[in-house]
């Protein structure tokens, strides 16, 4: 099959030549045919896959055939992501492959001055890439319209709800028209994105070109067991010692990142970080240096998961294991792109052995271990097995204890050694329509 056979207009196929492009990947070849006849489309894929050009091409295609001039502060596609860091890739992407179209295209976002953007959408646009958050204060100011909408990509739905974007979701859906083209990607079909998919498609086409570990498959992986204090420390060895050369390591917190970043420079490493405290600027800045090979290692949180598209990544590491088992692929997938291998190495203490296992639940592996002499923890790492389980030793029984004994004094009651303390009490928060979990700060 060639990108020509699925009915790509000349202009577009010039560019996929240009660019290389020589076979469709499994997500173009089964997405833009049915795009370009106005289908809708609900697909399983994960980054990494060819996604952005499986729904790009086919609507550009669609603007250009189709629908009237664009008008003042109006759009006529719409592609909703979760992060600003997929925004800027996907607004990239879409310049690039309509190089030879007259179409006109920017991206908006929080963290950055409203007002350019105002500016800029003032003569209207034929597409539209942005984040919730920013969309919907642009559309409370009247800055942007959506009566001409003839597209709309939910890019990553499944991050969107895991931000707490629902609510963001709710308020534009109801702006939209009702009349349009949807077009729905996810990593997952999870039911709070088959219940966004039954109110917001018409008759959509399914499909499902990769599994949930769909991102494994090229990259290698292991851990290696450590005590978290020493995380640093281990992680300076094998950089040292492994003669690593360009690493993207994640981190869970921000003060964690700023502390690893700190810590490589004091010792000689050319060190940048990115995460959500950073203004946009800094942390594009941040990224463009690592892409142009300035800095070896860039420090992230999980900010950085979706929406980093760097050619030949040779290596990621987990300096901490994500809490959601989904993001670790996520992770992972920013090596061993496009058909190439990489390699990904975690660092995990015993603390970590949960979330360890949830991770190979996941990807249906158990993680090889690989121990570094001088680094054995004194905190061992539970082992786990097929199906990411945590294997336990049994514990010894415990003889009960007396409480209030004493001579003279009462016998009080027994309490058995093991007998569980009474839960926490969580407060009951209620969920967004779409299922959303609480918001971690708008994008």
């Amino acid at each position: 099959m060639t990108f020509a056979s699925l009915g790509l207009i000349e202009p577009l196929l010039r560019t996929l030549d240009g660019l290389d492009y020589t076979t469709p990947t499994a997500v173009q070849a089964q997405a833009i045919g049915p795009i370009l006849k106005g289908r809708d489309l609900m697909a399983a894929a994960q980054t990494g896959t060819g996604k952005t050009a499986g729904f790009a091409l086919p609507v550009l295609q669609r603007l250009m055939q189709e629908g009237p001039q664009v008008a003042s502060n109006s759009v006529r596609a719409l592609v909703l992501v979760p992060t600003r860091e997929l925004a800027e890739q996907v607004q990239q992407s879409i310049q690039t492959y309509g190089q030879h179209l007259p179409l006109r295209s920017y991206s908006v976002y929080g963290g950055v001055s409203i007002n350019p953007q105002m500016m800029k959408l003032r003569k209207g646009l034929d597409v539209l890439v942005a984040t919730p958050g920013r969309l919907l204060d642009l559309y409370r100011q009247n800055a942007v319209k959506f009566n001409q909408l003839q597209v709309l990509v939910l890019d990553e739905a499944d991050r969107m709800l895991d931000l707490g974007f629902s609510k963001e979701l709710d308020e534009l859906f109801c702006a939209l028209p009702k009349k349009r083209q949807t077009l729905l990607f996810s990593a997952t079909f999870s039911e709070a994105i088959r219940g966004m998919a039954r109110l917001m498609l018409r008759d959509p086409l399914s499909i499902e070109v990769s599994p949930r570990n769909a991102a494994a498959n090229t990259v290698k992986q292991w851990l290696v067991p450590v005590d978290k204090k020493r995380k640093s420390e281990l992680f300076l060895h094998l950089y040292q010692s492994k003669k690593w050369s360009q690493v993207l390591v994640f981190v869970k917190t921000r003060k964690g990142v700023d502390e690893l970043e700190a810590y490589l420079q004091q010792h000689g490493i050319s060190a940048d970080a990115i995460h959500g405290d950073k203004p946009q600027a800094t942390r594009l800045h941040a990224l463009q240096r690592f892409k142009d090979g300035e800095i070896k290692v860039l420090v992230a949180t999980d900010v950085a998961a979706r929406g980093l598209d760097i050619d030949d990544m040779p290596l990621v590491v987990n300096f901490d294991l994500p809490i959601v088992a989904e993001d670790y692929v996520h992770r992972i997938g920013r090596t061993g792109r496009a058909g190439a291998t990489g390699q990904a190495v975690s660092l995990v203490c015993a603390d970590e052995v949960q979330h360890l296992s949830a991770i190979e639940s996941l990807i249906q592996q158990v993680l090889p271990r690989v121990d570094e002499p001088d680094f054995i923890p004194d905190h061992r790492v539970p082992q786990t097995v097929a199906g990411g389980l945590v294997v336990k030793k049994p514990k010894k029984p415990k003889k009960p204890k007396v409480v209030g004994g004493g001579k003279g004094g009462s016998l009080g009651r027994w309490l058995e050694a093991d007998e569980p303390a009474a839960p926490a009490v969580k407060a009951v928060r209620k969920v967004p329509s779409f299922g959303g979990k609480p918001k971690a700060g708008r994008k």
